[in-house]
């Protein structure tokens, strides 16, 4: 397997004002992680890159990122009671967008079989015209829009116990992306009901799983197997996009599902088998051990280890 590896110190500048779960301890304990276990150099690196303005104007209004500009170029602040901003954070953010969809390309043009981007802010609940949710801009949808853009028919998983609303609200009337959601429900940011399939031209391109706090590994793998798998594969993906939160796990501390590092392996293993053109971003995941944990266990299991 050629597997590719973005990472980037850039992704360390984006910093709170306070103690705040998402901090850059989080791709700190990863890079360590990947470091002890010797991933590096079985990987090929990828190099971050700014997304463009075109490339976020396929998926942001151009008024909200005026506006956002405007906002980061003070330097720090608010965007909303959840989701800070520092001097660091423009060009992270730029830069997170920018190596989720040089990842992607790179995966969908077979120059890689697959790949992770262990990027920050993420993403998923950035609509076309706010940012939210610990979220900038959306990283995996700029991605799937580029691709889309190429001539690519893509579909989108998104594994983390919060629904990606963001991502969801941009694809909606698309038929040719195909957004499927497995998630805690009720948690933030309350959407995500499984009646939600899409709208217009979309209707039927979107799968919402809603699962139960305490959900556990099996039994959520159990539902991927009758609910997603089918969806996935009757869409015939010419590439698969993963927004790789792992605050699903059993000891992440904003989530109440109980997700295993093994779940996301037999996850992944699952996708790999309906279509192995497969790029990862990083969402959430805010209990560092665990996140380093399943970040390596994904990343063996896209190396094709057993």
């Amino acid at each position: 397997m050629t597997t590719g590896l973005c990472t980037d110190e850039r992704f360390l500048r984006h910093v709170p004002p306070f103690d705040h779960p998402e901090n850059p301890a989080r791709v700190a304990a990863i890079e360590r992680a990947l470091d002890e276990a010797g991933l590096r150099a079985r990987t090929v690196r990828v190099a971050a890159r700014p997304a463009s303005r075109a490339e976020l104007e396929r998926v942001h209004t151009a008024e909200h990122l005026d506006a956002l500009d405007r906002e980061l170029q003070k330097g720090e602040g608010w965007l909303d009671s959840d989701t800070y901003f520092s001097a660091g954070s423009r060009e992270a953010a730029l830069y997170a967008a920018g190596a989720t969809i040089e990842l992607a390309t790179r995966v969908a043009s077979g120059e890689l079989d697959n790949g992770i981007a262990i990027v920050r802010p993420p993403g998923h609940h950035a609509t076309r015209e706010r940012s939210m949710g610990f979220c900038l801009l959306n990283n995996i949808a700029a991605a799937a829009a580029a691709l889309e853009a190429g001539g690519a028919r893509v579909a989108i998983f998104d594994w983390d116990v919060h629904h990606g609303n963001g991502t969801e609200e941009i694809f909606a009337a698309d038929p040719n992306v195909l957004y499927v959601s497995m998630h805690e429900w009720p948690q933030y940011p309350g959407t995500g009901p499984a009646f939600y399939t899409g709208e217009g031209a979309g209707l039927g391109a979107t799968l919402n799983v809603p699962l139960a706090a305490g959900t556990d590994g099996p039994t959520w793998i159990d539902r991927f197997h009758k609910r997603c798998v089918p969806v996935i594969e009757a869409f015939r993906p010419e590439v698969i996009l993963v927004s790789a939160g792992f605050d699903a796990h059993r000891e992440d501390p904003l989530g109440g599902l109980r997700l295993e590092e093994s779940t996301y392996d037999a996850a992944t293993r699952a996708l790999a088998k309906i279509q192995p053109r497969i790029a990862m971003a990083l969402e959430g995941g805010y209990h560092p051990g665990a996140l380093a944990r399943s970040t390596v266990r994904v990343l063996k299991t896209l190396l094709g280890d057993p």
